[in-house]
């Protein structure tokens, strides 16, 4: 039991921390009802530049505006700098107030703004506050946000590129592609009266260089835009200086000048020279640099406020070989449907030529991206399962099937720079496995990339990343199986003994070292051939009979082997 004293000691102390109690609840309800009088914007001077500068952090243009002498203008003003600067972030402090007299004060601030990682822009103001009759305001001046600036001029953060701009390469190392100025023609809707007359009378004017475009092609463009303005077909200087006054004199017929990167040969066209730009334009958007312009009314330049112009962006080293490229282009387009070729150096993984015919490049790029029935090419990965499995190939499951594919490269989950693909699709779950769609008749697909792959891979005696860039192969989450020697063999046999013997494979049987296999898959046809350092796929939609895939790898092959014509 406590005694008397220790009562009184704890007793004086439950009165002290009651009073406390009561002395803080009293100053919290004080501090509340207080805080309801306070005015919800500073008054003062001081604080009045500092709620202009949390406002400028905010880019609220309207409210900071407001507390300047002159809001409209300063709106305006500020509208068009946070606008022109676009996703620039600002942090303005007040750095120093000084008071001069009772209605009169001036202050430093220090300005910061941020455009992305190492792109920072800071600068000292000066500016000055009244006291009016509605309160203290900002004297206002443009430069008392922005040095330089004035009602004269705009501001704007722009990118800017180091010249000459970088090329494409070939796998030679010669310029395959360049940056240029195209014409591009469109058709604008609102500029004509008679949008058919329109379209057919330029559809007629750019037969020429465009005989696939019709005036019919271009009303399902329009309509597909909705009444916009379509790009109807986009021309070098040579043919543009050839038809420009033809299509003048059509109404609606709009034609500006672009930068473009195209190839320096107008021969070469594929699929993968949009790929191409791709990585052209990663490539230097990595290597921009940037600039804060003060600009005329007009638009012209005045004089750069900050930035740094960045390091010239280095060439693109592509793997294209354009000698295979134009023999492949050569080839596909003697199918009456469509048709893709993709080759590969087996002992690189580079993609040295891709190529499909008109019929295909309607689709998109199928040669990279759609997925075809594999068809009677199943025995390849049965053959690989077999060896894996330890069976015989007639005992092989559709797992085992799928999971050999993998092994050859089809149904990977690639990353390839710049390039939109697919190698296939599987009945079978996996890190970095792209797996056939839920309700697909066709267990396993493919696309022509992916047996291009899986071509590369028998030649090579096992899997290697593909890759457009030269020194860039493409990675995958996916875990891969190397592939054994025994099934290699067993490959190597099955094609060599298809190209020997095979009813269908004539047309290719007298090219020396090549050895191929072809197979119905769905409508369509498959071969897969090697020759040497050289892998390459076919694939031809509602083939017209066996041995039409080996008559267009003929024609690669015969066209590759005859003298080049430049």
């Amino acid at each position: 039991m406590k005694s008397g004293a220790d009562m009184d000691v704890w007793g004086s102390r439950r009165i002290r921390v009651r009073g406390a109690l009561t002395v803080l609840s009293a100053a919290l309800v004080a501090m509340a009802t207080g805080s309801c009088a306070l005015p919800s914007k500073p008054s003062g001077p001081e604080g009045v530049v500092e709620h202009f500068t949390q406002l400028l952090d905010k880019r609220d243009a309207t409210n900071a505006a407001g507390l300047t002498s002159y809001p409209s203008g300063a709106e305006a003003t500020l509208k068009q700098m946070f606008d022109g600067l676009g996703a620039g972030k600002p942090d303005y402090q007040l750095a120093q107030y000084i008071n001069l007299d009772a209605d009169s004060g001036m202050f430093n601030l220090r300005a910061n703004w941020n455009f992305g990682p190492g792109k920072d822009w800071s600068y000292d103001l000066q500016g000055s506050i009244r006291k009016l009759a509605i309160g203290w305001r900002i004297s206002w001046d443009p430069g008392v946000v922005m040095p330089a600036l004035d009602n004269q001029h705009t501001v704007k953060f722009v990118r800017t590129d180091p010249t000459p701009p970088p090329k494409v390469n070939d796998n030679a190392g010669e310029a395959l592609m360049t940056q240029q100025t195209v014409n591009v023609v469109k058709v604008d809707p609102t500029r004509t009266s008679d949008l058919i007359a329109t379209t057919n009378a330029l559809a007629d004017a750019i037969k020429p260089v465009a005989p696939l475009i019709t005036g019919g092609s271009l009303m399902q463009d329009i309509s597909a835009a909705q009444g916009k303005p379509i790009t109807a077909v986009t021309l070098r200087d040579d043919d543009f200086a050839v038809l420009q006054p033809r299509m003048a004199a059509i109404p609606g017929v709009v034609m500006e000048q672009q930068p473009k990167v195209i190839a320096t040969d107008r021969r070469v066209w594929s699929p993968l020279l949009d790929a191409l730009r791709n990585v052209w334009q990663e490539d230097r958007d990595q290597h921009a640099g940037w600039g804060v312009q003060l600009l005329e009314p007009n638009g012209h330049l005045v004089t750069q406020l900050a930035g740094q112009p960045g390091p010239p962006a280095p060439d693109v080293a592509s793997t294209l070989d354009p000698r295979l490229q134009r023999a492949a282009e050569d080839a596909v387009v003697s199918a009456g449907t469509a048709a893709s070729i993709v080759a590969i150096q087996p002992s690189t993984g580079a993609v040295v030529a891709t190529a499909q015919n008109t019929y295909a490049s309607e689709q998109g790029s199928p040669a990279f991206t759609a997925a075809y029935p594999v068809g009677g090419v199943a025995d390849l990965f049965k053959a690989v399962a077999a060896v894996v499995k330890k069976k015989a190939p007639q005992d092989v499951s559709l797992q085992d099937t799928a999971e050999a594919a993998t092994m050859l490269g089809v149904g990977v989950g690639y990353r390839v720079a710049g390039l939109d693909q697919t190698t296939g699709r599987l009945p079978i779950s996996g890190k970095g496995v792209e797996q056939v769609n839920k309700g697909s008749s066709d267990p396993i697909l493919a696309s022509p990339f992916g047996m291009a792959i899986a071509a590369a891979a028998i030649a090579h005696g096992g899997l290697i990343p593909p890759m457009i860039e030269i020194g860039r192969p493409a990675t995958t989450d996916a875990q891969i199986n190397p592939l054994p020697g025994e099934a290699v063999d067993r490959l190597r046999a099955m094609l060599h003994d298809e190209a020997d013997r095979g009813p269908d494979l004539a047309a290719v049987r007298h090219y020396a070292g090549v050895t191929a296999f072809s197979a119905k898959g769905g409508t369509g046809g498959w071969l897969l051939a090697t020759m040497g350092d050289l892998a390459f796929a076919v694939h031809i939609d509602d083939v017209d009979s066996g041995d039409a895939t080996a008559r267009m790898a003929a024609r690669l092959l015969q066209s590759l082997a005859s003298p080049d014509s430049k």
